[in-house]
């Protein structure tokens, strides 16, 4: 996932009219761009957000999922999939440090980590989305169809699902696998990114981003939209403080999810346009587009740290569940507590009656 414009050269190259396909003509609007002096400060900034990420995302995706897992009571549908969705943002979250090193130093860690952490940012990036799709619609059931989802056969179904979702975010993350470690255009520092065959490059490259723009944004937000939308409509036509709590979270969510992943698609378009020869390409578009993918894909893995906010601990069934799990450990302090001391107590009498004895 860590998407540094590997600008591959040969596709801006003109061929001369020389019958030896092997030889080019010197584009001098294609050569090697400099460093933009702002890309440092910018990539400095990034890094430090991505650690701030990773402090936010591990302790608070930690939380959500012991508090759901420690329930005794049979987990409904919509807490299995939260409790999926915490373990894939918590992965994600445990590479971010990788990432800002990246984006600062360059990639320190060799080819097979390159390769193992990019496959691990993509897949838990597809089961992440896949299981706020899921969330959608297991609400979209519960409120619109008054489906009563607390009883065995959803549960199970459930799971099913799960781990069909797991399964296809493998199969959907195995174009991670073109990450190499490497130094792009006779660089001195070594990154961690997408290298294809130069012959095949825009057309890997239009197939992989196409697969993740389809399957990791539009085909997910078109469900969303769909379920949340209907559900909304629903939530109108009742009465009560309830609904307006439930309406608020849902607005929330399509609007985070918004926020943080439209901008980073959104330039891996004008990336594929830029490629395409759409778009006339020279150092300017080249500067603002590195600046750009930095800053939007930070921005879009902040939806790991968002997410646990957004359906806990804004959600009063969660903050109801949390406190009902401290009290329990507070109980059970002082009742091993109090155990200590009753042993302590009977020991000390045992040892006053031995010496009468």
């Amino acid at each position: 996932m860590a998407d540094y414009l590997e600008w591959n050269y040969e596709e801006y190259y003109e061929p001369s009219n020389n019958t030896n396909l092997s030889t080019y003509v010197f584009n001098p609007n294609t050569h090697t761009c400099k460093d933009h002096p702002l890309f440092s400060t910018v990539a400095a900034a990034m890094s430090i957000t991505l650690v701030g990420i990773f402090l936010l995302a591990v302790p608070g995706n930690l939380l959500v999922g012991f508090v759901i897992a420690s329930r005794r009571q049979t987990l409904i549908p919509s807490d299995v999939y939260l409790l999926h969705l915490t373990v894939a943002d918590g992965l994600i979250a445990v590479t971010l440090p990788f990432w800002a090193h990246n984006i600062t130093w360059g990639w320190a860690f060799g080819d097979f980590l390159c390769k193992l952490l990019s496959l691990t940012t993509e897949v838990n990036f597809y089961t992440s989305i896949l299981f706020l799709v899921c969330i959608s619609v297991d609400r979209y059931f519960a409120i619109v169809h008054a489906a009563d989802t607390r009883n065995g056969g959803w549960w199970a179904c459930s799971w099913a699902v799960c781990c069909v979702i797991w399964t296809l975010g493998g199969v959907f993350a195995l174009p991670a696998l073109f990450n190499d470690a490497f130094k792009p255009n006779q660089s001195e520092r070594v990154v961690c990114a997408e290298q294809f065959d130069m012959g095949n490059a825009f057309h890997w490259r239009v197939a992989t981003h196409g697969l993740r723009h389809v399957l990791g944004f539009l085909l997910p937000l078109a469900v969303m939209l769909a379920c949340y939308g209907v559900t909304l409509a629903r939530l109108v036509q009742t009465r009560g403080f309830q609904k307006h709590r439930a309406m608020r979270v849902i607005v929330a969510v399509v609007i985070a999810f918004l926020l943080c992943w439209m901008p980073y698609h959104l330039a891996m378009i004008a990336d594929l346009l830029v490629r395409a020869k759409v778009v006339a390409f020279d150092c300017s578009v080249r500067t603002s587009l590195d600046l750009t993918f930095v800053v939007t894909h930070s921005l879009a893995l902040t939806h790991c740290c968002i997410n646990p906010f957004l359906y806990a601990f804004v959600g009063e069934k969660f903050r109801s569940n949390l406190g009902a799990l401290v009290k329990r450990s507070w109980r059970s302090d002082r009742m091993s507590s109090g155990s200590a001391r009753f042993s302590r107590s009977t020991s000390q009498m045992s040892e006053g009656m031995g010496q009468f004895m």
